[in-house]
């Protein structure tokens, strides 16, 4: 030990066991220094959570908020509540330092506010590298476009949850999970005012502004992707149990979300400025001479006489729409070159096209598509971030529905001329079970694995097709 003597050199100093023991009673007692500080703070804390003060604790918020870029004003009743959660928090780290202080790590905090860490990672078990393996091995021949929002729908579980090892995904990390999910807004992805945010923040925004939450059928998609997987997990031991299993919601199959058209409402929207003429690309509710002719004014009346999916429309390409033995068809396919998907299996199929789109001149916009060289017959119609086609014309024309007094609430959308030509089938006394092919709703059963042919031949298929009508629907004005 070394120090300077008397005349500023630097010469051997005291034993360094004197210097050691100096050293322990300076550390103890800066310990006892800051023990006492932490009571100080805790009782102080309590006190002004007892009274609404928060100004030990703002310093922190304001960061906190600024980091997270949150719409939270300072003063508002949200950012007081945000100030007493920090407080709560503090409290609990207070405790804990506390107990150790007296030997015990044994604590846990006591406080619900907080959320226990996330397990560490182990390696070989993350979930989104587990689901990537998952999606290769395909065992049960699920389509590209399902295993795609699967996946979007297994990351958000991840993370919100904290990315846990696979192997420790149990029941309370998907019950508390599904709890958020009830109150997630809808398409909050495609939200502007939610973008960087994490699903517990989009939720705590979404209190004060207001936007619809998902229903129980959209919570128990995400909670069926979640399952799914977990049963991979289970199948390769990863898992003992699945963890999703008893939590979906109840559905009340009696209560219909989508409802078709009636004749008068189809009377209206085919008469309205989308169909016969409209001010420009943007205003389509109010009348002019701008006709529109790409996939908006088609998708409509091709899912009405064909009874195909939104995507299954807007992803057709010009060479899906073809003679076979003089019957003009409409091929519905899936295609990883051309990015195109079905539903399932069972939805590949074609569909004869219906004599009223000849007469609305679909065929003759068929063979200006192709004259032009077009490979796709709706090209402008895209994928959103989601992977969805046609899915910001979806939504688009749900808001034209309510422009023109057609709609209010849920019950009405593109997918109700699907439903309507259902209810039209039944109306030309077809039974679901002999025209659930044409629809793509088939089935797996033991007359199916026998054989080669699909069911329905082109003359079923056409026959069915042209006894489809909408009695007292007028389209002449859109004849050509």
């Amino acid at each position: 030990m070394f120090e300077r003597n008397g005349r500023g050199e630097i010469g051997e100093g005291p034993p360094a066991i004197f210097d050691a023991t100096l050293y322990v009673l300076v550390m103890k007692g800066r310990g006892e220094v800051m023990r006492r500080s932490r009571e100080v703070r805790a009782a102080t804390l309590r006190k002004h959570l007892g009274t609404g003060e928060t100004a030990l604790v703002e310093y922190a918020v304001d960061d906190f908020i600024a980091r997270n870029k949150l719409d939270v004003v300072k003063g508002s009743p949200e950012y007081r509540d945000l100030c007493q959660r920090f407080q709560r928090a503090e409290l609990e780290g207070l405790a804990r330092a506390a107990e150790r202080d007296q030997g015990d790590f044994t604590g846990a905090p006591r406080d619900p506010i907080i959320v226990p860490a996330a397990p560490t990672s182990i390696p070989g078990e993350d979930i989104l590298e587990l689901y990537d393996r998952y999606t290769r091995e395909n065992a049960k021949g699920i389509t590209a476009d399902t295993l795609k929002q699967g996946r979007r729908d297994v990351k958000l579980f991840v993370d919100t949850v904290g990315n846990p090892p696979a192997s420790r995904i149990d029941k309370k990390m998907v019950r508390e999970w599904k709890a958020l999910l009830l109150d997630y807004p809808v398409k909050a992805a495609e939200i502007a005012v939610f973008k960087g945010m994490t699903m517990r923040q989009v939720i705590e925004a979404n209190v004060k502004i207001g936007k619809p939450k998902i229903t129980n059928r959209t919570v128990n998609r995400y909670l069926t992707a979640l399952g799914a997987f977990c049963d991979w997990l289970v199948r390769n031991d990863y898992l003992d149990v699945n963890p999703v299993a008893g939590l979906l919601q109840t559905i009340d199959k009696q209560k219909r979300s989508t409802l078709p058209f009636t004749v008068e409402q189809m009377n209206t929207l085919f008469a309205s400025p989308l169909f016969t003429g409209c001010r420009n690309d943007t205003d389509w509710h109010l009348a002019g001479n701008h006709m529109i002719r790409d996939h908006r004014y088609w998708l409509p009346l091709v899912m009405l006489y064909s009874g195909a999916r939104v995507a299954e429309v807007a992803q057709l390409l010009v060479d899906d729409v073809r003679q076979e033995h003089d019957v003009w068809i409409i091929h519905i396919s899936e295609s990883d070159d051309d990015d195109k998907s079905v539903k399932t299996k069972g939805s590949m199929r074609v569909v004869p096209v219906h004599p009223e789109l000849i007469r609305l001149g679909f065929l003759d916009f068929h063979t200006d598509m192709k004259g032009n060289g077009a490979k796709r017959l709706f090209p402008e119609a895209t994928r959103n971030q989601r992977g969805q086609m046609a899915a910001e014309f979806s939504r688009d024309f749900s808001r034209y529905l309510k422009r023109l007094g057609l709609k209010e609430g849920r019950g009405l959308s593109l997918y109700s001329f699907r439903h309507g030509f259902i209810d039209a089938l039944r109306r030309a006394e077809f039974l679901d079970e002999q025209f659930g092919f044409l629809v793509g709703h088939t089935s797996p059963t033991m007359t199916g694995r026998y054989g080669v042919m699909p069911q329905g031949t082109l003359r079923q298929r056409q026959e069915m097709v042209e006894k489809v009508r909408y009695p007292g629907l007028d389209l002449s004005q859109l004849y050509r």
